[in-house]
């Protein structure tokens, strides 16, 4: 007699069972269309490990945009430092070289002045031979 219970289908799960079939054979169908139920049962048209893998592609972009902004930034105030120096090197340059350029005209003056005492002297000279 429990053989009988057991094997005895009652016809809504009859229904049931049928309803699961052709709701099976449909997602099939829709899949071989390209169509795809997700957990929400709302019809989507990628595949849902491809809808989760958008998504975490999609999270790996945004990290990857972040870095990318980070780095954007360091590198922007190396620029500046390195354009600071530049400047200072440059103004040190200009220093240096406007330095050079007086110790060549006090050494010409110096010449001029030495040559000026020498006909002085050359002339006093004459003026005692008189």
């Amino acid at each position: 007699m429990t053989l009988l219970l057991a094997a005895t289908v009652t016809p809504l799960e009859q229904i049931c069972r049928e309803a699961g079939r052709e709701t099976a054979m449909a997602k099939d169908i829709l899949g071989e269309a390209g169509l795809h139920f997700d957990e929400l049962n709302k019809l989507r048209v990628l595949d849902p490990e491809v809808t989760q893998q958008t998504i975490e592609l999609k999270e790996e972009c945004k990290d990857f945009v972040d870095k990318i902004g980070q780095f954007q930034k360091i590198v922007g105030g190396l620029i500046e430092l390195v354009d600071q120096l530049a400047k200072e090197a440059e103004n040190e340059k200009m220093k240096a070289i406007g330095a050079r350029n007086l110790l060549k005209s006090i050494a010409k003056q110096r010449e001029a002045q030495q040559q000026q005492l020498q006909a002085l002297i050359a002339e006093k000279k004459m003026q005692l031979e008189r």
